[in-house]
């Protein structure tokens, strides 16, 4: 397991996830960790359509496309 941190957020949102996602998620650290590995997911794949869209149009200009 990798070493943990501790974080600090307002009560009443804790709170309001808790009701909202507790059936879900077993504690707001579960559900952090969730959402977070979510956005990294979506900030790699964003980078990877972004390269990729570059690759296309430098073959377009090379005439490979």
């Amino acid at each position: 397991m990798s070493e943990m941190r501790t974080i600090q957020l307002p009560a009443d949102l804790c709170a309001g996830a808790e009701k909202k996602f507790g059936q879900v998620f077993g504690s707001i650290e579960e559900l952090l960790a969730a959402v977070l590995r979510d956005l990294l997911r979506s900030e790699a794949r964003s980078a990877d359509e972004a390269e990729q869209r570059l690759v296309e149009e430098r073959l377009r200009e090379l005439g490979y496309l």
